[in-house]
């Protein structure tokens, strides 16, 4: 019984350690592309670093014209 209870407690834990995860990685997304990627961008313009903004600022756009829309199910 003891064998059972420990089997299907690691599968729950398991589990909510994968959402974990999950939800983590969603969260970091999210703050890396509304938060800290303009930031960053905003910052080496105004700090005189126009050759890394504006090629960083096209690659970023390119890619965001190019990757299907988050959450489009295929």
């Amino acid at each position: 019984m003891l064998g059972f209870f420990t089997i299907m407690m690691i599968g729950v834990f398991g589990r909510l350690l994968g959402f974990a995860f999950r939800l983590s990685w969603g969260f970091f997304r999210v703050m890396m592309s509304l938060v800290f990627l303009p930031g960053i961008i905003i910052a080496a313009f105004v700090g005189g670093l126009v050759y890394l903004a504006f090629p960083l600022l096209a690659v970023v756009g390119l890619v965001s014209l190019i990757a299907p829309p988050a959450g489009r199910i295929r």
